[in-house]
């Protein structure tokens, strides 16, 4: 090991590593790989029992629980060995009390019901969490609040490796176990197989798995730097690629026009990928910015030129959140897009001042990432805490819009107070129900006690009841109040368009004279009925069972001419209940003779 490596992964329990301090490194790397399976077993155990087992009965406990033993054993694997004895200690206990606190606020916020932490919180709850520990370690090695950037990008990348290789060696060590239960069950013995069924055994083993290639890749470190080098190498090629790709997307982009990315619904998700491969691409090139690291001349005009498109790329995400924010209001998903928009327009303008700045080349691109990953952690923090979580955010928002009348209380989209924004949205409908507008009142209290959400949201309810095509046969009108309620229907959403129209007549099915609505599609009769609240339901659907007539055929017969027949079976009342008939159909064959 050289002795700047050494200064950057050396052990902080006694500068150098001899062959004490190993051992007592991989023993405490053990004990937290094998303490960490036992305690994921006792969390599955935990989960046992159904909506009776002990997560359900205290998601508030269960969820902190589950994200710290997830994620605080890698800090500790990670930073034994690595930093100050005192420095370890304490960081451990702010990263497994802030992953608690984080998991804590993520249930305490959702309504009460089945409540379990969220995927978002585990995804960037790791990020947060890998990208703070490694701004702590290299600034304990070099003894200041902010270490050199050689040292940051050597920690990060160091680590990255080893966690992808310590993943595949732990995926490697259970493929041997499968292999070696079957080739003893094929003989007869199966107690091997039957370990590997049982929670107890596998998770502390899988633990104790990964424990050890932490720690073999640690001590081989200067084999792990070779494996790094050569993964660099190789990404900084890909670098050439994907700013061909999103150099000729920006170029094309005046000349197609704006509206085919917008109509993806996923605009902004595939900018902000994009953004962040450039990123993660430039870095690879870039490397530690050392001189003997820099990479051939091609790779040095390709990072500038990719620095420069980082910054449209942002300008198209706020574009693409603008709108559809102006649209629709704000959305957790929405919120937490800005804030990725935000850390990448950092990213974005640092990175093009580093590519049209004279003087030593791309050097300012180091502390704009210094900056982004600070940015970063912050962010996540606020976003994951009472300080900007999304939901309080967006439900402020939305109820804001009804209010200020951007947004019609038949069009607002009440489901996602009930079921989208957690205690947040149903003091918000709390509120709505006690509004002066009548209408906004009511549907405020239908959404307040639905217990399922509605099959579609709002937004495409409307679009399908616009696209619907209803012709009433001669002679005939369609109820307003039916045309009205059009949204309600969702039967007719999908069998009456621009391509399929359907017939409409009113008859007086069963003779109680109020007439019900006959809709005609393609291939069945849909009967509608409605009742004394002036509310329209589908009631039954009529088809053609026998017989060859097209569907073209039927739509025509009913355009002349429509009659009642009474039924073959009536119904049955036995014990009080009534029971419907169901005909067996007995189609003739035709006579071919």
């Amino acid at each position: 090991m050289t002795t700047e490596a050494s200064n950057i992964l050396g052990t902080g329990w006694g500068g150098t590593t001899p062959d004490g301090d190993r051992r007592r490194i991989a023993i405490v790397r053990l004990a937290v790989g094998l303490a960490q399976g036992i305690v994921l077993y006792l969390l599955l155990r935990a989960t046992e029992g159904g909506s009776a087992s002990w997560s359900q009965r205290h998601p508030d406990l269960f969820a902190p629980a589950l994200l710290t033993a997830l994620f605080l054993p890698a800090v500790l694997l990670s930073g034994v060995g690595k930093l100050r004895l005192w420095v370890y200690g304490v960081w451990s206990l702010i990263a497994g009390a802030a992953l608690a606190l984080l998991a804590w606020h993520d249930i305490a916020r959702q309504a009460d019901g089945d409540r379990e932490a969220t995927f978002p919180l585990f995804v960037f709850a790791a990020a947060a969490l890998f990208i703070a520990h490694h701004l702590i370690v290299p600034a304990d090695r070099e003894r200041r609040l902010a270490a050199s950037y050689p040292a940051y990008f050597d920690a990060a990348w160091m680590a990255g490796v080893q966690g992808v290789l310590s993943i595949g060696f732990a995926g490697a060590f259970w493929v041997l176990l499968f292999l070696g239960a079957a080739l003893f069950k094929i003989i007869g013995l199966s107690f091997l197989s039957d370990l590997l069924d049982k929670g107890w055994f596998t998770l502390p083993l899988t633990g104790l798995a990964f424990a050890t290639a932490v720690h073999l890749t640690d001590v081989r470190d200067g084999l792990i730097r070779g494996v790094r080098t050569v993964a660099l190498m190789l990404l900084s090629w890909l670098l050439l690629v994907i700013t061909v790709l999103v150099g000729g997307f920006l170029v094309a982009l005046p000349f197609t026009g704006l509206d085919g990315l917008w109509e993806t619904g996923s605009a902004t998700a595939l900018v902000l990928s994009a953004a962040a491969a450039l990123i993660v691409l430039i870095n690879t090139a870039y490397q530690d910015g050392r001189p003997d690291h820099r990479p051939p001349a091609v790779l040095r005009y390709g990072v500038r030129v990719a620095s420069a498109l980082i910054a449209p790329l942002m300008g198209l995400a706020f574009w693409g959140l603008a709108l559809r924010i102006g649209q629709h209001g704000l959305t957790p998903d929405r919120i937490i897009a800005t804030a990725c928009a935000v850390i990448g327009a950092v990213y974005g303008l640092g990175y093009l001042f580093a590519a049209v700045r004279p003087g030593p080349w791309m050097k300012p691109l180091e502390p704009v990432n210094i900056l982004a990953a600070v940015l970063s952690v912050a962010v996540i923090l606020a976003l994951f805490s009472p300080l900007a979580d999304p939901a309080r955010l967006s439900a402020a928002a939305q109820v804001a819009r009804l209010e200020r009348g951007a947004v019609k209380p038949q069009d607002f989209d009440f489901d996602f107070l009930r079921f989208d924004s957690g205690k947040a949205g149903l003091a918000a409908l709390d509120r709505l129900m006690r509004s002066s507008d009548a209408k906004t009142a009511g549907l405020a209290r239908e959404a307040r006690v639905r217990v399922n959400r509605e099959a579609y949201s709002i937004q495409d309810r409307n679009e399908r009841a616009a696209a619907v095509r209803i012709h009433p046969v001669a002679g005939q009108t369609t109820p307003s109040s039916f045309t009205a309620q059009l949204s309600r229907q969702d039967s007719l959403m999908y069998a009456c368009n621009n391509e399929a129209p359907c017939r409409l007549r009113t008859l007086d099915l069963d003779g109680d004279g109020r007439v019900e609505v006959l809709l005609a599609a393609p291939g069945s009769i849909m009967a509608f009925a409605q009742d004394a609240g002036g509310q329209w339901s589908q009631t039954g659907s009529y088809s053609a069972v026998c017989g060859t007539a097209a569907p073209k055929d039927l739509l025509n017969a009913f355009a002349e001419a429509v009659t009642v027949a009474p039924a073959s079976l009536p119904n049955l009342v036995v014990g009080g209940r009534t029971l419907k008939a169901q005909p067996q159909i007995r189609c003739e064959e035709p006579n071919t003779r």
